[in-house]
């Protein structure tokens, strides 16, 4: 027997529960529109993909308290923030950290690297030490205000928090910076996409 009343309201419920699981989609990588970062709520600022000759590298997202839709605004930005990369092929540690240390290169002065050389180092060990970046395990590089930049791999804590703002900024610049790795990956990082 059939009860109408319960169906309605079922079909309403899963509509509803449809409406509040939003998320962005990247070339199959699944970005909620909100995540928490040490009990703060966290919106996705934006989501692209990384390309490299036709060939699909990585989705990423960014995560931060409030939507920004200019570079210098996410870097100014207080409180943590979240840099979610999924490898969309297997990457060695060592192409992953060429690709970071040449983001960074491009981005940064010389004078502005400096200071940064041992935080890099560490980073670029910690890195190493995974050995490769798997297809489909999401890395997340986090800003925890009082702590570091922490690496995230699979969920799972890797290294020391690496201390100083201006660090991740330094990564940020990879992606948002004057010469960023991707014109429209940082458009679509800004919540600029066409």
């Amino acid at each position: 027997m059939k009860h109408p009343l319960l169906t309605t309201l079922l079909a309403a419920t899963l509509l509803v529960a449809g409406l509040n699981a939003r998320a962005t989609e990247v070339a199959g990588v699944r970005f909620d529109d909100r995540q928490h970062l040490e009990q703060q709520e966290l919106v996705l600022n934006g989501a692209g993909l990384r390309s490299k000759f036709f060939i699909k590298v990585y989705a990423m997202g960014l995560y931060l308290p409030e939507k920004k839709t200019d570079a210098a605004g996410v870097l100014n930005s207080k409180g943590p923030k979240r840099i979610t990369i999924v490898p969309l092929m297997e990457l060695s540690a060592q192409q992953f950290v060429e690709a970071l240390s040449g983001g960074i290169e491009k981005n940064l002065s010389d004078t502005e690297i400096a200071p940064l050389k041992d935080r890099l180092q560490t980073f670029d060990n910690t890195l190493l030490a995974l050995g490769k970046a798997s297809k489909g395990t999401p890395i997340a590089l986090d800003w925890v205000p009082g702590k570091g930049t922490r690496l995230v791999v699979g969920g799972q804590a890797k290294g020391n928090p690496i201390p100083g703002e201006d660090f991740y900024r330094a990564l940020l610049r990879i992606w948002l910076g004057d010469k960023p790795t991707q014109g429209d990956l940082k458009d679509n990082l800004l919540g600029k996409a066409s």
